[in-house]
């Protein structure tokens, strides 16, 4: 294959946002699959852990809510269902594919990183 056609190499690794614990620590994987839903559809384009892009950073949502199961189902409805006027006036688009279930494990991996 020419360099003009072959296709650039693809970092699979360039949406993992890894997760709240260290490797081998007693909690080790308890929000992976929270983290991993998260790297593996469009939040990321809105959202940074550490930092405001679009929408809030996911720390600053940790800050703001509590970890308990209202505010997960709270957080995993406004996955599915979008909202606006929360972080300001940019809409977050709705993920009605996201099962509630999946939602539930993202808003627990957000959640975590207090």
């Amino acid at each position: 294959m020419s360099a003009a056609t072959r296709q650039p190499e693809v970092d699979t690794n360039a949406n993992d946002i890894g997760t709240n614990r260290s490797e081998g620590s007693e909690q080790s994987g308890v929000h992976e699959k929270g983290a991993q839903l998260i790297s593996q559809s469009d939040c990321l384009s809105c959202h940074k852990v550490d930092e405001k892009l679009i929408g809030p950073s996911y720390k600053e949502v940790a800050k703001k809510y509590e970890a308990s199961d209202a505010n997960i189902k709270y957080l995993a409805d406004k996955i599915i269902n979008g909202g606006s006027g929360v972080w300001g006036d940019i809409p977050m688009t709705p993920h009605p594919a996201i099962s509630k279930e999946d939602a539930a494990e993202m808003a627990k991996y957000v959640l975590s990183l207090k």
